[in-house]
């Protein structure tokens, strides 16, 4: 049972919070459901019970979704441990796949037997066995004079016990994560599951359809799904590849409605969103918004610019690229958005007018004063420095830390440093060797000499140009007293002089390695500039920033604390931190701009009006057309007689969202949450309910694609389908 006491302080004082955070706002802790959300999300229209969302006394939704990777979810829909996620997620596993005589990117890919689903070696799923408040034990009895580090030294040390204690001899594994900035701690005992395979996928001209074009936009028609699955040993429990395990059987899976929805109906989102931070003061946002977006943006600009040209050159650069092209495209869109949200809602002038608020509360009696009144100045004296490291850290991962080469190159140093030991091992030599070889393959594979040289002239220009000069690398010294400035004159000297331009010679030297040839390597200019730079990086900027953002944490778990106190009558959510959360909205449209008006859901129809053959993102498979001109639906048509695509709703999300179920209100999957809407990208610093909206595959798009498109009706007979 769970033991109701361990519920932490904040239960105290949500429990009996007036409604102040609209109803659509917060991702909200499962366990705690019962207590803070259950009535409302009932009055809201939820047919089932918080305990059918989160149990550890009998199966529950959440034993139906997992973290898929390292930050996407997906959702266990049959009784053979079939999953569902996003296509942009399965992306890269896809990719991998993927050749010129194999392109499953292009062309999609589907198992019509077990024995042809696909293994994707480092691809695993986390499924959430229970979670448990442990703040009581983490935080008992530390004494409010000592220093932070030692502090945090006590907390690392209870948490390391407690997660000792948590797993035992099983083969769980734990982590403890902090809430409300350290304010509280919960423990998260999961099971990893090594052995996924991938089931099937469509076209990307299905579920890549929009590209980059649609991305973070509605309205969309996206088929954002792939599929995949668990498997696992004899006894039902996670184990590495091999040809003998055997799919697994999941405590529980999604039932899927095809019954649809209409607007204003109630949805919810269950899921691992990544991070967001809605309680940061005015200086983070200035800091954010201000200088980090506008270098992330103008550096993508320039990287996406020559990726996205020689893409279309060929299609053997199109597949090697399109992975890293999607990575790079989806942040520089949302930091664009996020930055014009920040500004339509005027965000910086709502903190400081909080913040003005906040310091009269904080100064006006001598017990107060005494624990917050020097909290905002500090705050301001902090991020004044921080602001100028954050620039710094910005350019350099954006330029350096952005080309193959460099990262080609740097992966050789644990290799040269075991080689200069004195009494260096063979045997760690050869099993470095071996991994660094596979490593180096498939980073080879997805390799092109003239984009890289390109993307790393470019970047450097940037980041040399516009960088402060308190903060340049040494290198930089080099090239303006040896190159008197010229980045391309050195871009040529070293892709021309270093042995990382070339697979094969690398793969030569590797294959024929001998302990002393570490010096071929430490001697490369490649391999000299990508340890010089990390160098800089983990010695220069590193410590300084961890001082600094150490000092924020501090002040955040303080701040937090304070701003509890000061609306005693405000129900807070803690801020996303990629563990399991519930968020719940309606569907529902909005309007965008003056005069402009979304509706809650689009139609196949719409991707027909969209084709266009001279835009790659919007070309249209013959296959589909033809099953929309015969209206060939079967039963995944909504009772308009339409095949609806997507949907939006009011659900808050966040990056780790992405193919997350959402359930209506019988708790049966009617979406695959993909994305949000342009305007609402600032959802991460601040919720605005008239525009931020969740953007949905409809699940009986995806049925259909599966179905009527792909032929593969067997992976529909898996699943439990509710008409």
């Amino acid at each position: 049972m769970v033991n109701t006491m361990r519920r932490g302080w904040f239960i105290v004082l949500l429990a009996a919070a007036s409604w102040t955070v609209k109803a659509e706002e917060g991702m909200w802790i499962p366990m705690l459901l019962g207590d803070l959300n259950e009535e409302e999300m009932i009055a809201m229209g939820m047919r089932i019970s918080a305990e059918d969302i989160y149990s550890v006394n009998h199966s529950s939704l959440k034993d139906a979704v997992v973290v898929f990777g390292g930050g996407c979810t997906a959702e266990i829909v049959s009784t053979q441990g079939l999953i569902l996620t996003n296509h942009h997620c399965g992306y890269g596993s896809i990719q991998r796949h993927s050749s010129l005589e194999y392109d499953y990117l292009t062309e999609g890919y589907w198992a019509f037997s077990q024995a042809e689903e696909l293994p994707c070696p480092g691809l695993t799923c986390t499924l959430l066995i229970r979670m448990e408040d442990v703040t009581e034990r983490i935080l008992d009895r530390i004494p409010a004079e000592i220093s932070e580090v030692e502090r945090q030294k006590v907390i690392g040390e209870r948490m390391e016990q407690i997660k000792k204690e948590a797993t035992g001899s099983t083969h769980y594994t734990a982590d403890i994560e902090p809430f409300f900035y350290g304010n509280a701690y919960y423990l998260f005992v999961n099971e990893i599951f090594k052995d996924i395979r991938l089931v099937g996928a469509p076209p990307s001209s299905i579920g890549k359809f929009g590209g980059d074009t649609d991305n973070w936009m509605w309205p969309r028609h996206t088929g954002d799904f792939s599929m995949f699955r668990i498997y696992v040993d004899s006894a039902n429990l996670p184990a590495s590849y091999s040809p003998d395990n055997v799919p697994y059987t999941p405590k529980n899976h999604l039932k899927i409605s095809l019954e649809g929805y209409q607007e204003g109906d109630f949805t919810f989102v269950f899921g691992y969103p990544g991070r967001t931070t809605e309680y940061l003061p005015s200086n983070a946002i200035r800091m954010i918004t201000g200088e980090e977006n506008p270098i992330r943006i103008h550096m993508r600009d320039i990287a996406l610019g020559i990726i996205d040209r020689a893409m279309q050159s060929d299609d053997a650069t199109r597949i090697q690229y399109a992975a890293k092209q999607a990575g790079i495209a989806n942040g520089w869109k949302k930091w664009i958005g996020e930055n014009k949200g920040i500004r339509r809602l005027e965000a910086l002038d709502k903190k400081e007018n909080f913040e003005e608020r906040f310091q009269h509360w904080a100064t006006k009696n001598p017990p107060v004063r005494e624990q917050y009144g020097q909290l905002l100045p500090a705050f301001e004296k902090l991020f004044a420095e921080l602001t100028l490291y954050a620039r710094a850290e910005t350019y350099l991962w954006e330029s350096a830390f952005r080309t193959d080469l460099l990262r080609i190159a740097g992966a050789c140093r644990t290799l040269v440093d075991k080689c200069r030991e004195k009494e260096s091992d063979r045997a760690l030599i050869d099993k470095e060797l071996t991994s660094l070889k596979n490593s180096l393959a498939g980073q080879y594979k997805n390799y092109r000499q003239d984009v890289d040289r390109e993307l790393f002239l470019q970047l450097m220009q940037a980041y040399y140009e516009n960088l402060d000069p308190a903060f340049s690398p040494p290198f930089f010294t080099e090239i303006k007293l040896k190159y008197k400035g010229d980045i391309e004159r050195f871009t040529q000297d070293m892709f021309a002089s270093s042995i990382f331009d070339s697979e094969k010679t690398v793969m030569d030297l590797l294959g024929h390695y001998k302990p002393s040839d570490y010096k071929k390597i430490a001697r490369d200019p490649a391999y000299k500039l990508a340890i010089e730079l990390r160098d800089y990086y983990f010695n220069r900027l590193v410590p300084a920033m961890q001082i600094m953002e150490a000092r924020s944490d501090s002040l955040m778990r303080i701040y937090m604390k304070a701003q509890m106190e000061l609306l005693p009558d405000k129900r807070f959510y803690p801020d996303a931190n990629s563990t399991l959360r519930v968020a719940y909205g309606r569907v529902a449209g909005y309007t965008p701009a003056d005069a402009v008006r979304y509706d809650s859901h689009t139609t196949l129809a719409g991707i027909i009006m969209k084709e266009d053959s001279d835009i790659y993102d919007y070309a249209v498979n013959d296959r589909l057309k033809e099953l929309y001109s015969k209206a060939d639906y079967g039963r995944y048509a909504d009772q308009d007689g339409t095949i609806h695509t997507c949907f939006i709703a009011t659900n808050h999300t966040s990056g780790g969202n992405s193919g997350s179920p959402v359930l209506n209100a019988q708790g049966h999957l009617i979406g695959i949450n993909f994305d949000r809407c342009w305007e609402g990208t600032m959802s991460d610093l601040m919720y605005d309910p008239d525009m931020c909206r969740n953007i949905s595959l409809d699940i009986r798009y995806c049925l259909f694609i599966i179905d009527k498109f792909a032929g593969a009706t067997h992976l529909i007979n898996e699943m439990t389908l509710v008409e």
